[in-house]
């Protein structure tokens, strides 16, 4: 994955038919925007997202929730984007295309329309230069500002309830079948754990933590997707949160735990090795655990979290910076816990930012800030600050609250545009 490269790309970048190109807002880094990156990259080997600016959007849509840089990042940490492309224009526009050498522009099967009220994707349809991929149905950024708005929570999820549905979908010639949302959700699950190529089966693992499966008093990690495990000597280390309306605030920290661990291998003379050249320190094996919906809400309560369990799972596994997920982990990492992780056990490191001020009576973490790892090295490692510690589900929730009639009038006009667009498609 590359950082933005100035635009316009000098010399142009040769056009070629695996090179492909997706556009939009982003904003949020919901799993819906992720399914259509991901189908994009399966429809060819090199993917290029095109990012709209502020200003744009709010000329043909209403005011965005994160700003660009925020969305740029969003789209950076995503597995299955190589190339992102700062201030795209909202009408597509084949000369960006062929300056970043690319055939196609992928798009939902939905209509999308400007302040105009023409679609978007109108030129490089008659150029037949257009490929449509399906609209992940249940989610969007309207949606989740709707839950936000409506303090609705009708999309929690019941514990357990995601894992009963995932490990029925598992084929087994003992078990009846499945229902179809139950395999509705595996299958997104697999997808989304696919590698940076789309490749399912080569990507992240997925367990999910039951504290009372089989008898064990420290419970464990029953295996929904199979994918890489850590190699030889590779370093596991552990994350976990709610990671809500998945925000800059959680990739960055991500970034930084990759970031720090590779720094650290690489002054320890560990490093990675691509064919007989070494580059740069050994990156880690990153654990992340998720919490479910009823632990987030028992602490944040009102209507938290705003993404229930497999919306924020899905965001998770699309991000560059994890290798492996557990659903429905422990709001308390207890030593025990950890060492129930199919990845080795207690890993070399638990990350975290500051906990001072987490909504609990004790600290989560302090069994682990006073545990050593395998090597006698603390346990426990704190991220620092950064340019994006607050920006977190509730501060998302602040900026729509503190613009709630700019929000307001962008559904109205969003439910407005809907019916023309459904009647396009018609």
């Amino acid at each position: 994955m590359m950082e933005p490269i100035p635009h316009p790309p000098n010399p142009p970048i040769p056009i070629k038919d695996e090179r492909i190109w997706i556009d939009g807002c982003f904003d949020f880094a919901h799993h819906g925007h992720a399914g259509a990156i991901l189908q994009a990259k399966q429809l060819g080997k090199y993917l290029v997202v095109g990012v709209h600016s502020d200003e744009e959007i709010f000329e043909n849509k209403g005011p965005t929730v994160m700003t660009l840089k925020e969305r740029i990042a969003a789209v950076q940490a995503c597995k299955w984007t190589n190339l992102p492309v700062p201030n795209a224009p909202y009408v597509t526009d084949p000369v960006w295309l062929d300056l970043y050498g690319c055939k196609y522009v992928v798009h939902g099967d939905d209509i999308t329309t400007d302040a105009t009220g023409e679609d978007c994707y109108r030129i490089v349809r008659s150029l037949g230069r257009f490929k449509i991929v399906k609209r992940t149905p249940g989610i969007s950024t309207t949606d989740l500002v709707g839950r936000m708005l409506l303090c609705t929570k009708q999309h929690h999820l019941p514990p357990f309830s995601l894992q009963t549905n995932l490990l029925s979908a598992l084929p087994s010639l003992n078990r009846p079948t499945p229902t179809a949302e139950a395999a509705y959700q595996l299958d997104c699950v697999r997808s989304y754990a696919s590698d940076e190529f789309g490749v399912v089966g080569s990507g992240s693992t997925v367990f999910s933590y039951d504290p009372n499966f089989g008898g064990s008093p420290n419970g464990s990690c029953l295996q929904i997707v199979e994918g890489r495990r850590p190699r030889q000597g590779q370093r596991v280390v552990y994350v976990d949160g709610g990671f809500d309306l998945f925000s800059s605030g959680h990739i960055e920290f991500l970034k930084l735990v990759v970031e720090t661990e590779i720094k650290d291998a690489a002054e320890r003379g560990e490093y990675e090795v691509d064919g007989d050249a070494a580059s740069g320190g050994r990156k880690p094996y990153v654990v992340a655990g998720v919490h479910d919906d009823r632990t987030i809400n028992k602490f944040k309560r009102l209507n938290y979290p705003i993404m229930n369990l497999f919306e924020r799972a899905l965001c998770v596994l699309q991000c560059r910076y994890i290798s492996s997920l557990i659903l429905s982990s422990p709001f308390v990492p207890s030593l025990a816990f950890l060492g129930t992780l199919p990845t080795g056990g207690v890993p070399q490191a638990v990350y975290h930012g500051p906990t001072k001020f987490m909504p609990s009576e004790a600290d989560p973490y302090q069994e682990l800030k006073e545990a050593k790892n395998v090597f006698g090295e603390p346990l426990f490692r704190e991220i620092a600050e950064h340019e994006w510690s607050g920006v977190n589900a509730g501060e998302i929730v602040s900026r729509i609250v503190h613009q709630r009639s700019l929000y307001e009038e962008r559904q109205r006009r969003k439910e407005a545009k809907a019916e023309k667009e459904d009647a396009m498609i018609d």
